[in-house]
């Protein structure tokens, strides 16, 4: 019933048509998602790669190459035009990825429920899932860890209240030791992958998730100190000195779960409303308290070296000092919890954020693995943004675009590390003025055909600024080539080679963290635009010059799509 009333909706001149520029799909190890290794090696060589004799005639014509080297007319692509493809629409500053800052100093690429393949509450739990993740750059993964009442001995990882499947702990726990080893053998790769354990186990249960840990991981656990005492904080001795990231090298370093007094459960943020869940919430916070499970035991707090998460039960965190707090704390926060201090609090949140960890979890209505707009977070120095992971929608876009070629560890701006002002805004106006020539090979689903669609560009322009997650949008016109008198015309190309020749303007307060995502649509009559290929870039990597965009598919993976633009930026 439900597709026939989409299906007379689509064919109903005065229904209204929608932009689901959300849209993504599964993520896979092929997917370009946060800085991981699919995004270091390309998958498609600039020999699979093509430029349409539109774009090659715009090329010579605005002096980027000779005739003979653009090779009008010519089957393969001229030694200029690949090297012109291979170049890097990117230029990843070498500060971004030095890593002898202290930890708090860097964004991590992260995951939220990593265990999970799709929907967050009928989903199936895979071991498997970590590997993805962390193949496809996440450097912070989740385990939530529940005693298994079929084994004492063998905690589970689930999604606690739904009906996920489960997976044993020490499994996953036997993914991740996989990974650490395939990276330590590139040591270039290497870098530190960070656990944030959710535990929901009794005293025996975290007994076993601390013995396992050891047991599994072996050397690569971080379980003590990597300094000794007293070297660093005889500089300081107010302030416990944090580990730098080249410090940590690539160990696999935990957070646990500090429980401060009078937290209270955090039932606002669950996955659902359903009476069952909540019910079966109550009675395991009654368990816990009737048990005195909701304390850490020590084995399983040791792990904890560099970062204990704690809920915040006042504003002590910004305001002044954490109240009881651990020797290093980490705020965990959703966040809608996180946005109701915010703007008001920002900046005394950046500056907390120069010195301790932060880590931001998607509120729980967003039950279909919609994710949260991480850029806002990152713009007051949020380290850790927990992205769903499941497939490759507008967040993930985003988060390749700030982690493209880091290894998932950036360097945060000045302004929000220590010293810094806690405010990233210069006062300064800018414009961005995106020259869009046109597009190759633009790809198309298997039953649409380049005859019946209508190109465009639309790009929007992400600003931390933004916290109702509105960017300003600009679009291209439409392509369609000429049918009658296509001869006539030099730019004449089939739809799936658009040619464009058009430039878009923003206006924006000057920053650091700005980003333009960039998706190829069809204008289609009366039904949903559908989406051909994505891109996304952070403005302060980009590339000067007329450079080819390699465009993504909605799972993340490369095409053989180029998009031909360049960026110039003027100062107001």
């Amino acid at each position: 019933m439900a597709d026939l009333v989409s299906g007379i909706a689509k064919f109903n001149p005065f229904s209204k048509v929608v932009d689901d520029d959300d849209k993504g799909e599964a993520i896979d190890e092929g997917t370009v998602a946060g800085g991981g290794h699919a995004s270091r090696q390309s998958h498609i060589t600039k020999d699979e790669l093509r430029v349409s004799e539109a774009l090659k005639n715009f090329l010579v014509k605005e002096g980027v190459l000779q005739e003979a080297e653009a090779g009008l007319n010519a089957a393969e692509p001229t030694t200029a035009l690949r090297e012109l493809l291979d170049k890097s629409h990117i230029n990843v500053p070498a500060g971004v990825i030095d890593r002898n800052y202290p930890l708090p100093e860097y964004y991590i690429s992260s995951s939220h429920n990593t265990y999970l393949m799709a929907h967050q509450l009928f989903g199936e739990s895979h071991a498997s899932a970590y590997e993805i993740a962390l193949h496809t750059g996440s450097r912070c993964v989740e385990i939530d860890a529940w005693d298994n009442d079929d084994n004492k001995d063998e905690p589970k990882v689930t999604h606690g209240y739904t009906l996920v499947s489960n997976i044993p702990f020490r499994e996953v726990c036997e993914t991740i030791r996989d990974v650490v080893d395939k990276e330590a053998a590139d040591e270039k790769n290497a870098a530190p992958i960070m656990i944030s354990l959710e535990n929901h186990c009794n005293a025996h249960g975290q007994l076993r998730l601390a013995q396992i840990m050891q047991e599994v991981f072996g050397h690569r656990l971080l379980s003590k100190d990597i300094r000794e005492k007293g070297v660093h904080e005889q500089e300081n001795p107010t302030q416990h000195q944090h580990i730098t990231l080249a410090e940590l090298g690539n160990k696999v370093a935990v957070i646990v779960e500090y429980h401060l007094p009078n937290e209270e459960e955090s039932s606002s943020d669950s996955s659902s409303d359903e009476e069952d869940q909540k019910q079966a919430r109550h009675e395991y916070a009654e368990k816990k308290k009737a048990t005195n499970a909701g304390t850490i035991i020590p084995e399983l707090a040791e792990l904890g070296v560099y970062a204990q998460s704690v809920k915040p039960v006042n504003n002590s965190w910004f305001e002044a000092e954490l109240d009881d707090a651990p020797h290093h704390h980490l705020i965990n926060v959703s966040e809608s919890g996180l946005r109701a201090h915010l703007p008001a609090n920002s900046a005394k949140i950046a500056k907390h954020n120069a010195h301790h960890l932060m880590r931001v979890y998607p509120k729980g209505t967003r039950i279909s693995s919609k994710n949260l707009a991480p850029v806002p977070f990152w713009g007051i120095g949020a380290q850790i943004c927990a992205l769903n992971w499941q497939t490759f929608g507008a967040s993930s876009q985003i988060n390749e675009a700030l982690f493209a070629g880091t290894g998932g560890y950036v360097l945060k701006p000045a302004a929000l590390r220590a010293g810094g002002s806690g405010n990233l805004s210069t006062g300064r106006r800018r414009k961005l003025r995106l020259h869009v020539a046109g597009a190759t090979d633009v790809p198309l689903p298997e039953d649409r055909e380049h005859q019946d669609i209508k190109p465009y560009l639309t790009c929007t322009l992400v600003h931390p600024n933004d916290m109702n997650n509105m960017p300003p949008k600009r679009k291209t016109a439409g392509y369609k080539p000429h049918k009658l008198t296509g001869f006539m015309h030099k730019d004449n190309s089939p739809a799936n080679d658009p040619i464009w020749k058009d430039v878009l303007d923003w206006e924006y307060e000057d920053n650091e963290l700005v980003f333009l995502r960039l998706l190829i649509k069809s204008d289609d009559s009366f039904s949903r635009n559908p989406i051909f290929a994505v891109a996304a870039v952070r403005l302060m990597y980009v590339a000067s010059g007329w450079t080819f965009i390699r465009m993504l598919d909605l799972r993340g993976h490369e095409t053989t799509c180029t998009l031909l633009v360049r960026f110039e930026f003027l100062d107001l």
